[in-house]
């Protein structure tokens, strides 16, 4: 619902409620605020605050205040993708798969990063600001034999060549690139000499949003 709510609301060019109580976002690419909302409603300014007071001001939210429990339910409540994306991760890890999630957007990176932590789940994480030693050693534990990491966070860029990952064997394109070949660059981490299980990928999309013409011109 709420993020129903701020789509319709930057589609519709509403500054009065997208800046309710403070600064809103920038509407000078309208475009791009959509596929923000897409991700997470968090990713557009403003947002993450107003709500965020909101919620510890409303008496609903009980005794537990924010438990890892409790902070998990609310960024999943907040955005269809992450809906899915908590159906999908305990069904994979109970089969035994490892997962690799990418993103165009770091800031998703760091939402994805704070479900993954209070959700419990191990994880590693590349994006452009892990370079080095620092990239190489998150890589080598994600791969090492019997590694309990469940998770690789990659930013779709940072993290499309020249990387090895056929411990996974599940992608999950969290948002698509304009650009197929980055999108398929990125899947090719699992789909490398080594791999020996069958290679899934999940892309998601939100429906009926500006994220299906992104997927319409990948296929033209």
């Amino acid at each position: 619902t709420l993020q129903k709510k701020y789509y319709r609301a930057i589609y519709e060019k509403n500054r009065t409620f997208l800046c309710k109580g403070g600064s809103g976002p920038s509407l000078r690419n309208v475009h791009m605020q959509l596929r923000k909302c897409c991700n997470h409603p968090y990713l557009i300014d403003g947002v993450e605050k107003r709500v965020l007071a909101e919620r510890h001001e409303d008496q609903n939210i009980g005794d537990d205040g924010d438990t890892p429990k409790a902070r998990v339910n609310h960024l999943v409540e907040c955005c269809g993708k992450l809906v899915l994306v908590d159906k999908l991760l305990p069904k994979l890890k109970k089969e035994g798969h490892r997962v690799l999630i990418f993103s165009q957007m770091v800031r998703v990176l760091d939402i994805l990063e704070d479900y993954l932590v209070d959700s419990g789940y191990e994880y590693e994480r590349i994006d452009g600001g892990v370079i080095g030693n620092r990239r190489q050693r998150a890589i080598d534990r994600f791969c090492e034999e019997n590694s309990n990491i469940f998770v690789f966070l990659l930013s779709t860029r940072a993290g499309r060549v020249g990387i090895n990952l056929t411990a996974a064997d599940t992608v999950v394109i969290f948002d698509s690139d304009w650009n197929p070949h980055i999108d398929a660059q990125a899947q090719d981490r699992c789909h490398r000499i080594g791999q020996t299980n069958p290679v899934l990928v999940y892309r998601l999309l939100t429906a009926g949003s500006c994220e299906i013409d992104v997927l319409s011109k990948q296929m033209s």
